[in-house]
């Protein structure tokens, strides 16, 4: 699965510590943090209708990731709120988009790892794109990856860093593979999640998802949870195997770039019918509904 170019961003402006430039102009110095070293946190948000689904979770989890890193002088989630607002503005979007939202460790005053060579504050980086959700609604097909998920002890995922080898690595073998994602264990055996995403199995008409130890918090995977609750779907997280996975009636993966997207074959084995379930398809209307009613409103939506 290869994401297509979108001519309507040819001309989109970023935002790098309050200046506005064309996507062609340079805004970052060879000695910011996240050029030397991945030193940076990340969270991706989507925009429906002028509205920023789950924007109140998201920065609360880039503040604690940027607290793990020990980053001094995070911006307040009001003037974080604000560049975000005023590069949506500035593209004249409001809906359909996808937003990458980066806070660095900031500049250094020579090239270093020691963070106290970060003198100038964190550098916060806003990209917006014109992006539907990215995944081929008919169905993925998963690739299982050699490479693991790292434990807390390794690199906690309770941090949401822009160090993405760990990932990349994965996606390469995926795409070698023929599969539009890759399938990633963590260091036990046990399912984490994809490349880039969480996963859900549907087994006995109920849902279960892997747990949280080896791979972050997904906004989108708590609302899944969420929404379960709501609606009488029976769910659980635990421990899954990847026997488990295959066996399943059906399988997808949920994440703010692709919304809810079903997986129809893993390692060769067709899963369920080898077509979108029925609770996969309704676990995504639900939740295509709900994220486009509860959003916070920040640019006036074009009609």
């Amino acid at each position: 699965m290869l994401q297509r170019y979108d001519e309507r961003n040819a001309d989109i402006v970023y935002w790098v510590n309050g200046e506005l430039l064309h996507r062609d102009q340079p805004g970052l110095s060879p000695f910011d943090s996240v050029v030397q070293g991945g030193d940076a946190v990340w969270e991706g948000l989507r925009l429906y209708r002028g509205a920023i689904f789950g924007l109140a979770a998201h920065l609360s989890r880039l503040r604690r990731s940027a607290r793990a890193l020990n980053f001094a002088d995070i911006p307040s989630d009001d003037t974080i709120i604000d560049a975000i607002t005023r590069t949506l503005r500035a593209n004249e979007m409001s809906d359909g988009v996808h937003i990458r939202l980066t806070l660095t460790r900031g500049v250094k005053v020579t090239s270093g790892m020691d963070p106290r060579l970060n003198t100038a504050g964190p550098t916060l980086i806003v990209l917006a794109e014109h992006k539907p959700p990215v995944y081929d609604t008919g169905g993925l097909t998963l690739a299982t990856s050699s490479i693991r998920r790292p434990s807390p002890d390794v690199l906690d995922p309770k941090i949401h860093h822009n160090n993405l080898l760990n990932s990349i690595l994965a996606k390469i073998e995926a795409n070698a593979a023929g599969a539009d994602d890759a399938l990633m264990l963590d260091q036990r055996g046990f399912v984490a999640e994809t490349n880039a995403t969480h996963l859900f199995a549907v087994t006995g008409g109920a849902l279960i998802t892997p747990t949280t130890a080896a791979c972050p918090e997904g906004i989108t995977r708590q609302t899944v949870l969420d929404l379960a609750g709501q609606h009488g779907i029976p769910a659980t997280v635990r421990d899954i195997s990847l026997t488990e996975m295959y066996a399943a009636s059906e399988v997808f993966c949920t994440g703010t770039m692709g919304e809810i997207a079903a997986v129809t074959t893993i390692d060769g084995r067709v899963i369920g019918s080898g077509a979108v379930g029925p609770l996969t398809a309704r676990i995504a209307k639900l939740y295509q509904h709900h994220a486009a009613a509860h959003g916070t409103r920040l640019v006036r939506a074009l009609t």
